[in-house]
Protein backbone atom coordinates (compact mmCIF):
# COMPACT_ATOMS: atom_id res chain seq x y z
CA UNK A 1 0.00 0.00 0.00
CA UNK A 2 2.88 2.39 0.69
CA UNK A 3 3.89 2.59 -2.98
CA UNK A 4 0.31 3.03 -4.10
CA UNK A 5 -0.25 5.89 -1.67
CA UNK A 6 2.96 7.60 -2.75
CA UNK A 7 1.90 7.37 -6.39
CA UNK A 8 -1.60 8.58 -5.59
CA UNK A 9 -0.29 11.61 -3.71
CA UNK A 10 2.01 12.55 -6.59
CA UNK A 11 -0.96 12.73 -8.92
CA UNK A 12 -2.36 15.63 -6.90
CA UNK A 13 0.68 17.84 -6.44
CA UNK A 14 -1.01 20.48 -8.60
CA UNK A 15 -3.31 21.20 -5.64
CA UNK A 16 -0.57 23.45 -4.30
CA UNK A 17 -1.33 25.81 -7.17
CA UNK A 18 -5.05 26.01 -6.57
CA UNK A 19 -6.45 29.33 -7.80
CA UNK A 20 -9.96 29.17 -6.38
CA UNK A 21 -13.12 27.25 -7.26
CA UNK A 22 -14.96 27.62 -10.52
CA UNK A 23 -18.64 27.11 -11.23
CA UNK A 24 -18.89 23.72 -12.93
CA UNK A 25 -22.61 23.14 -12.52
CA UNK A 26 -23.30 23.56 -16.24
CA UNK A 27 -20.19 22.29 -17.97
CA UNK A 28 -19.24 19.31 -15.84
CA UNK A 29 -20.65 15.86 -16.32
CA UNK A 30 -18.70 14.59 -13.36
CA UNK A 31 -18.85 11.07 -12.09
CA UNK A 32 -21.24 11.63 -9.19
CA UNK A 33 -21.50 8.23 -7.64
CA UNK A 34 -21.27 7.53 -3.96
CA UNK A 35 -19.59 4.19 -4.16
CA UNK A 36 -21.27 1.60 -1.99
CA UNK A 37 -20.01 -1.90 -2.75
CA UNK A 38 -19.56 -0.75 -6.33
CA UNK A 39 -23.12 0.60 -6.65
CA UNK A 40 -24.08 4.26 -6.98
CA UNK A 41 -25.95 5.77 -4.05
CA UNK A 42 -28.77 6.70 -6.41
CA UNK A 43 -29.87 3.07 -6.28
CA UNK A 44 -30.70 3.39 -2.59
CA UNK A 45 -32.12 6.91 -2.94
CA UNK A 46 -34.48 5.60 -5.64
CA UNK A 47 -35.24 2.10 -4.37
CA UNK A 48 -36.16 3.27 -0.87
CA UNK A 49 -37.33 6.76 -1.96
CA UNK A 50 -35.55 8.36 0.96
CA UNK A 51 -32.80 10.87 1.75
CA UNK A 52 -32.82 10.07 5.47
CA UNK A 53 -29.78 8.72 7.30
CA UNK A 54 -30.12 7.57 10.90
CA UNK A 55 -27.10 8.35 13.04
CA UNK A 56 -26.21 5.75 15.65
CA UNK A 57 -24.91 7.68 18.68
CA UNK A 58 -25.36 5.51 21.78
CA UNK A 59 -26.09 7.22 25.10
CA UNK A 60 -26.74 4.27 27.47
CA UNK A 61 -28.20 6.61 30.09
CA UNK A 62 -31.03 7.31 27.64
CA UNK A 63 -31.70 3.66 26.83
CA UNK A 64 -34.94 2.07 28.07
CA UNK A 65 -34.59 0.56 31.51
CA UNK A 66 -34.30 -3.04 30.31
CA UNK A 67 -31.19 -2.15 28.27
CA UNK A 68 -29.40 0.28 30.57
CA UNK A 69 -27.58 -2.42 32.50
CA UNK A 70 -27.79 -5.11 29.84
CA UNK A 71 -24.34 -6.66 29.17
CA UNK A 72 -24.91 -6.22 25.43
CA UNK A 73 -27.16 -3.19 25.67
CA UNK A 74 -25.49 -1.03 23.01
CA UNK A 75 -25.68 -3.66 20.31
CA UNK A 76 -29.23 -4.66 21.26
CA UNK A 77 -30.34 -1.01 21.20
CA UNK A 78 -28.76 -0.46 17.78
CA UNK A 79 -30.22 -3.69 16.42
CA UNK A 80 -33.73 -2.70 17.50
CA UNK A 81 -33.39 0.75 15.91
CA UNK A 82 -32.04 -0.75 12.68
CA UNK A 83 -34.77 -3.39 12.45
CA UNK A 84 -37.41 -0.71 13.00
CA UNK A 85 -36.10 1.76 10.41
CA UNK A 86 -34.16 -0.16 7.74
CA UNK A 87 -36.79 0.28 5.01
CA UNK A 88 -36.94 4.05 5.60
CA UNK A 89 -33.26 5.02 5.36
CA UNK A 90 -30.68 5.59 2.65
CA UNK A 91 -27.90 4.70 5.11
CA UNK A 92 -26.80 4.48 8.74
CA UNK A 93 -24.04 6.55 10.35
CA UNK A 94 -22.48 5.17 13.54
CA UNK A 95 -20.40 7.81 15.35
CA UNK A 96 -17.03 6.33 16.28
CA UNK A 97 -16.36 8.31 19.48
CA UNK A 98 -19.70 7.33 20.99
CA UNK A 99 -18.55 3.71 20.89
CA UNK A 100 -14.87 4.23 21.67
CA UNK A 101 -15.57 6.31 24.81
CA UNK A 102 -17.81 3.53 26.11
CA UNK A 103 -15.18 0.85 25.42
CA UNK A 104 -17.70 -0.57 22.96
CA UNK A 105 -15.76 -0.90 19.71
CA UNK A 106 -16.79 -4.54 19.51
CA UNK A 107 -20.40 -3.35 19.55
CA UNK A 108 -19.57 -0.96 16.72
CA UNK A 109 -18.05 -3.73 14.64
CA UNK A 110 -20.99 -6.03 15.31
CA UNK A 111 -23.50 -3.27 14.53
CA UNK A 112 -21.94 -2.65 11.12
CA UNK A 113 -21.70 -6.38 10.46
CA UNK A 114 -25.36 -6.80 11.38
CA UNK A 115 -26.42 -4.13 8.88
CA UNK A 116 -24.28 -5.56 6.11
CA UNK A 117 -25.39 -9.15 6.71
CA UNK A 118 -29.08 -8.48 7.34
CA UNK A 119 -29.77 -5.45 5.14
CA UNK A 120 -26.98 -5.55 2.54
CA UNK A 121 -28.51 -2.81 0.37
CA UNK A 122 -28.20 -0.24 3.17
CA UNK A 123 -24.80 1.53 3.22
CA UNK A 124 -22.91 2.37 6.40
CA UNK A 125 -20.99 5.61 6.98
CA UNK A 126 -18.40 5.48 9.75
CA UNK A 127 -18.36 8.97 11.24
CA UNK A 128 -14.83 9.27 12.61
CA UNK A 129 -13.62 12.55 11.00
CA UNK A 130 -10.07 11.30 10.65
CA UNK A 131 -7.40 13.82 9.63
CA UNK A 132 -3.76 12.76 9.49
CA UNK A 133 -1.07 12.05 6.90
CA UNK A 134 1.25 9.34 5.65
CA UNK A 135 1.23 5.93 7.27
CA UNK A 136 -1.17 7.11 9.99
CA UNK A 137 -3.77 8.20 7.42
CA UNK A 138 -3.31 4.87 5.64
CA UNK A 139 -3.97 3.05 8.90
CA UNK A 140 -7.10 5.13 9.52
CA UNK A 141 -8.33 4.18 6.04
CA UNK A 142 -7.58 0.53 6.78
CA UNK A 143 -9.42 0.86 10.09
CA UNK A 144 -12.56 2.22 8.44
CA UNK A 145 -12.70 0.02 5.37
CA UNK A 146 -10.87 -3.20 6.20
CA UNK A 147 -11.47 -3.56 9.93
CA UNK A 148 -14.95 -2.06 10.35
CA UNK A 149 -16.06 -2.73 6.76
CA UNK A 150 -17.72 0.68 6.41
CA UNK A 151 -18.89 1.80 2.99
CA UNK A 152 -17.81 5.40 3.59
CA UNK A 153 -15.98 7.45 6.20
CA UNK A 154 -15.87 11.12 7.21
CA UNK A 155 -12.49 12.86 6.83
CA UNK A 156 -11.09 16.21 7.98
CA UNK A 157 -9.23 17.90 5.06
CA UNK A 158 -7.22 20.42 7.12
CA UNK A 159 -3.91 18.75 6.18
CA UNK A 160 -4.78 18.67 2.48
CA UNK A 161 -4.44 15.95 -0.12
CA UNK A 162 -2.03 14.00 2.09
CA UNK A 163 -5.00 13.26 4.32
CA UNK A 164 -7.48 12.57 1.52
CA UNK A 165 -5.44 10.34 -0.80
CA UNK A 166 -5.06 7.26 1.44
CA UNK A 167 -8.86 7.10 1.69
CA UNK A 168 -9.72 7.75 -1.98
CA UNK A 169 -7.25 4.99 -2.82
CA UNK A 170 -10.13 2.67 -1.83
CA UNK A 171 -11.99 3.41 -5.04
CA UNK A 172 -15.11 1.41 -4.14
CA UNK A 173 -15.58 3.36 -0.89
CA UNK A 174 -16.97 6.81 -0.15
CA UNK A 175 -14.78 9.55 1.33
CA UNK A 176 -16.88 12.27 2.94
CA UNK A 177 -14.88 15.47 3.34
CA UNK A 178 -15.79 18.12 5.91
CA UNK A 179 -16.61 21.29 3.98
CA UNK A 180 -19.09 23.61 5.77
CA UNK A 181 -20.18 22.03 9.01
CA UNK A 182 -23.29 22.64 11.11
CA UNK A 183 -21.73 23.59 14.47
CA UNK A 184 -22.12 27.15 15.80
CA UNK A 185 -18.39 27.89 15.56
CA UNK A 186 -17.97 26.66 11.98
CA UNK A 187 -17.86 30.11 10.39
CA UNK A 188 -14.97 31.11 12.65
CA UNK A 189 -12.62 29.13 10.42
CA UNK A 190 -14.59 27.86 7.43
CA UNK A 191 -15.84 31.30 6.33
CA UNK A 192 -12.39 32.88 6.49
CA UNK A 193 -11.40 34.25 3.09
CA UNK A 194 -8.37 33.29 1.03
CA UNK A 195 -7.93 35.84 -1.78
CA UNK A 196 -11.59 36.80 -1.33
CA UNK A 197 -12.77 33.17 -1.50
CA UNK A 198 -14.29 31.60 1.65
CA UNK A 199 -12.35 28.58 2.85
CA UNK A 200 -15.37 26.28 2.50
CA UNK A 201 -15.50 27.17 -1.21
CA UNK A 202 -11.79 26.42 -1.53
CA UNK A 203 -12.37 22.99 0.00
CA UNK A 204 -15.38 22.38 -2.27
CA UNK A 205 -13.39 23.37 -5.34
CA UNK A 206 -10.45 21.15 -4.46
CA UNK A 207 -12.75 18.23 -3.72
CA UNK A 208 -14.59 18.59 -7.01
CA UNK A 209 -11.74 19.54 -9.34
CA UNK A 210 -8.56 17.99 -7.98
CA UNK A 211 -9.17 15.30 -5.38
CA UNK A 212 -11.98 13.29 -6.98
CA UNK A 213 -10.35 11.28 -9.76
CA UNK A 214 -11.92 8.09 -8.42
CA UNK A 215 -15.37 9.71 -8.24
CA UNK A 216 -15.81 8.66 -4.63
CA UNK A 217 -15.72 11.97 -2.72
CA UNK A 218 -18.76 13.44 -0.96
CA UNK A 219 -18.96 16.56 1.20
CA UNK A 220 -20.28 17.32 4.67
CA UNK A 221 -22.45 20.44 4.35
CA UNK A 222 -24.45 21.37 7.43
CA UNK A 223 -28.16 22.08 7.50
CA UNK A 224 -27.56 25.27 9.49
CA UNK A 225 -25.75 26.86 6.52
CA UNK A 226 -28.25 26.67 3.66
CA UNK A 227 -26.91 29.72 1.81
CA UNK A 228 -23.39 28.28 1.88
CA UNK A 229 -24.89 24.97 0.74
CA UNK A 230 -26.42 26.69 -2.28
CA UNK A 231 -23.01 28.08 -3.23
CA UNK A 232 -21.29 24.72 -2.72
CA UNK A 233 -23.89 22.99 -4.89
CA UNK A 234 -23.16 25.46 -7.71
CA UNK A 235 -19.45 24.67 -7.44
CA UNK A 236 -19.66 20.88 -7.25
CA UNK A 237 -22.37 19.80 -9.67
CA UNK A 238 -24.14 16.66 -8.44
CA UNK A 239 -21.63 15.66 -5.77
CA UNK A 240 -23.54 14.08 -2.86
CA UNK A 241 -23.74 15.95 0.46
CA UNK A 242 -23.98 14.45 3.93
CA UNK A 243 -26.16 16.91 5.83
CA UNK A 244 -26.02 16.99 9.64
CA UNK A 245 -27.85 19.59 11.69
CA UNK A 246 -31.51 18.69 11.14
CA UNK A 247 -33.31 18.15 14.42
CA UNK A 248 -31.36 18.96 17.57
CA UNK A 249 -29.23 21.65 15.86
CA UNK A 250 -32.22 23.40 14.32
CA UNK A 251 -31.53 23.21 10.57
CA UNK A 252 -34.40 24.20 8.25
CA UNK A 253 -35.35 21.13 6.21
CA UNK A 254 -37.18 23.00 3.44
CA UNK A 255 -34.31 25.45 3.00
CA UNK A 256 -31.76 22.62 2.92
CA UNK A 257 -33.57 20.64 0.22
CA UNK A 258 -34.10 23.78 -1.87
CA UNK A 259 -30.43 24.71 -1.58
CA UNK A 260 -28.83 21.30 -1.86
CA UNK A 261 -30.89 19.00 -4.05
CA UNK A 262 -28.98 17.99 -7.17
CA UNK A 263 -30.09 17.92 -10.82
CA UNK A 264 -31.58 14.43 -10.40
CA UNK A 265 -33.72 15.44 -7.42
CA UNK A 266 -31.49 13.60 -4.96
CA UNK A 267 -27.94 14.35 -3.82
CA UNK A 268 -28.62 14.75 -0.09
CA UNK A 269 -28.02 12.37 2.81
CA UNK A 270 -29.99 14.04 5.59
CA UNK A 271 -28.85 12.79 8.96
CA UNK A 272 -30.84 12.71 12.17
CA UNK A 273 -29.53 11.02 15.30
CA UNK A 274 -30.84 11.92 18.75
CA UNK A 275 -34.26 13.09 17.57
CA UNK A 276 -34.87 9.59 16.21
CA UNK A 277 -32.93 7.39 18.62
CA UNK A 278 -34.41 8.93 21.75
CA UNK A 279 -37.90 9.83 20.54
CA UNK A 280 -38.88 7.62 23.45
CA UNK A 281 -36.77 6.32 26.32
CA UNK A 282 -39.35 3.70 27.21
CA UNK A 283 -39.98 0.14 26.05
CA UNK A 284 -41.54 1.52 22.84
CA UNK A 285 -38.27 3.23 21.78
CA UNK A 286 -37.93 1.33 18.50
CA UNK A 287 -41.51 2.02 17.46
CA UNK A 288 -41.09 5.69 18.38
CA UNK A 289 -37.86 5.82 16.36
CA UNK A 290 -39.69 4.44 13.35
CA UNK A 291 -42.47 6.99 13.69
CA UNK A 292 -39.97 9.85 13.93
CA UNK A 293 -38.08 8.52 10.91
CA UNK A 294 -41.31 8.23 8.92
CA UNK A 295 -42.16 11.86 9.70
CA UNK A 296 -38.75 13.02 8.46
CA UNK A 297 -38.96 10.87 5.32
CA UNK A 298 -42.41 12.24 4.53
CA UNK A 299 -41.26 15.82 5.07
CA UNK A 300 -38.28 15.27 2.76
CA UNK A 301 -40.44 13.70 0.07
CA UNK A 302 -42.94 16.54 0.25
CA UNK A 303 -40.26 19.21 -0.22
CA UNK A 304 -38.47 17.18 -2.89
CA UNK A 305 -41.64 16.78 -4.95
CA UNK A 306 -42.66 20.41 -4.50
CA UNK A 307 -39.30 21.65 -5.78
CA UNK A 308 -39.22 19.20 -8.70
CA UNK A 309 -42.73 20.22 -9.73
CA UNK A 310 -41.61 23.85 -9.97
CA UNK A 311 -38.41 23.23 -11.93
Amino acid sequence: MGCDIHFYTERFTSSNNYEGPRDISKDRNNKIEEIVDGKPSTERWVSADTMVCVGLDPYPERFPSHLKNHPDGIFEFNKAIIDATQDLVCCYKPQFAHFAALDALDSLKRTIAYIKNTYPDVPVILDSKRGDIGSTASMYAKEAFDIYQADAVTVNPYMGIDTIAPFTHYQDKGVIVLCRTSNPGAAELQNQRIDQTPLYQVVAGLAADQWNDAGNILLVVGATADEEMRQIRALTGDMPFLVPGIGAQGGDLAAVIAAGMDSTGNGLIINSSRAILYASEGADFAQAARQETELLVQACRQEQRRILANR
